[in-house]
């Protein structure tokens, strides 16, 4: 039992010896510092065009906002307009002037939602754009680092 035992414990040692992984050469190093590096810009390019393409999709949400706000307004301020129309109307005219109010109630409110399909249609690309800018870059930053870990490969290799 004693025996086994020792084998066992002097075969572990040995496979423990054999299992390690030789010291790394100075070229390995540095290219694994220089892969250190690439990869750091890398990521930092990417955070950059992340944080541009989101300022961009933001950038879009609040115009199309603002126009939708601007439409809004503008048919409210139409709605009004026709209102005091039909109100300022001789009871004779009241019809006549109630109908021409609709007609004007409801070129007003085309016209503002057209406005406001325009501006949303408009963040949705600018939102899609940003989205492809962002792959782009979580792409190139990939690019990068399975080129710096190619680059310490081919340097462990020739030592």
């Amino acid at each position: 039992m004693n025996k086994l035992l020792v084998t066992l414990i002097a075969g572990l040692f040995a496979t423990s010896v054999y299992a390690q992984t030789p010291a790394a050469t100075p070229a390995v190093v540095k290219a694994e510092a220089s892969a250190n590096k690439d990869i750091a810009k890398a990521e930092a390019k990417e955070a950059k065009a992340v944080a541009k393409a989101d300022e961009k999709a933001t950038k879009a949400a609040a115009d199309a906002t603002e126009k939708k706000t601007k439409a809004h307004s503008k048919a409210v301020k139409e709605h009004a307009e026709a209102s005091t129309d039909v109100a300022k109307a001789d009871p004779e005219d009241k019809m006549k002037a109630e109908a021409k109010a609709e007609k004007k109630v409801g070129k007003a409110n085309l016209k503002a939602e057209k406005k406001m399909i325009k501006a949303d249609e408009k963040a949705e690309k600018a939102a899609v754009e940003a989205g492809a800018d962002k792959a782009t870059a979580a792409a190139k930053t990939h690019e990068a680092k399975v080129e710096a870990a190619s680059d310490v490969k081919k340097a462990a290799a020739k030592h």
